[in-house]
């Protein structure tokens, strides 16, 4: 009996060991490519990685005599705070208002303007369409904000002076917290939508053209091609996308927001990203394990969001990004 249950285990460990040989031996015929991926992954683990050491501040009460490591723990007093605070309502309302208005009125956009422009015939249109949308992706952020501040200036705005042509007063968009979250999200669906169909463009030239000459012989317009073969076939696609989008809902970046903020706006403009800015680096009195704990409890929300979202896609349509 003991002969008959050893002689597995050998023949297991001799198979492991060819494998291992087997994979050494590739690894050395094509090292040039481990090279190559060498400095990203430095990168990823120097810059991704090993900051996550700095986590352990959300639980500490940091001071910066004692360091990092030698501060004592303050346990989970720093997210309690943070529950418990007057601003926490309004900043994470704020961050979740933002978040779904640009998820609702700008995730179907590029869908749209994808399906349009692969069902269009005239080349030049389509270029010059492509062109025009494609190009506000690269205006930086902050020549961005400068454009909106001009363009919608109380004074001298372009808005303003058409306005004021059907004699309607000025409007300090800027210093109205009621327009901050409408000029924030369809300024940035101007600056994203036309590169955002790229992906989507090549997943419909994917699609095979028998498929739409079988639909044509079968007598479906074009509305219906694009009801019937192109949306199933980018459905995918669209899903996983939905599920990096949903991953971010809490993530508003930093930037745009904070350059488009002002005393006037605040109560419609703060989310945690600038909060988090407000209360560590931008502090008189910075608090970095108060910084630390409300960009950990971010961090946790999301991650919780995307394994939600990705579940439910997995279950529903049979995609997921895992």
């Amino acid at each position: 009996m003991q002969s008959t249950t050893v002689k597995p285990a050998v023949r297991a460990m001799s198979t492991a060991r060819k494998d291992y040989r087997i994979r050494l031996r590739q690894m050395r015929h094509d090292y040039q490519l481990y090279v190559i991926i060498l400095l990203p992954v430095a990168w990823l683990i120097l810059f991704h990685y090993v900051p996550m050491l700095g986590l352990q501040l959300a639980f500490k009460n940091f001071r910066i005599t004692d360091g990092i490591w030698g501060s004592p723990w303050a346990g989970l007093g720093y997210f309690e705070k943070f529950f418990y605070s007057y601003q926490f309502t309004k900043i994470v309302g704020n961050t979740l208002i933002i978040s779904f208005y640009e998820l609702l009125a700008g995730f179907p956009l590029p869908i749209v303007l994808a399906l349009a422009l692969n069902a269009t015939l005239r080349t030049k249109f389509k270029q010059t369409v492509q062109f025009v949308t494609y190009m506000p992706f690269f205006i930086s952020t902050v020549v961005m904000v400068g454009m909106i501040l001009q363009f919608l200036n109380p004074r001298v705005g372009i808005v303003n002076t058409g306005i004021g042509l059907f004699g309607m007063d000025a409007i300090n968009f800027m210093g109205d917290p009621n327009w901050f979250k409408s000029i924030y999200v369809w300024s940035g669906i101007w600056q994203t939508t036309g590169w955002g169909t790229i992906i989507y463009l090549a997943a419909l030239s994917g699609i095979s053209p028998e498929i739409h000459e079988a639909a044509t012989i079968d007598g479906a317009t074009r509305l219906q091609r694009i009801r019937h073969v192109d949306i199933p076939g980018i459905l995918p696609t669209i899903v996983t996308l939905l599920i990096l989008h949903a991953g971010s809902i809490m993530g508003i970046g930093f930037e745009k927001i904070y350059l488009m903020q002002n005393p006037l706006n605040i109560s419609s403009s703060e989310v945690i990203s600038t909060y988090v800015y407000s209360v560590s680096l931008a502090s008189s009195a910075p608090n970095y394990s108060y910084a630390t704990a409300i960009g950990l409890f971010n961090s946790v929300v999301n991650m919780i969001i995307i394994l939600t979202v990705n579940q439910i896609a997995k279950k529903v349509g049979q995609t997921s990004l895992w």
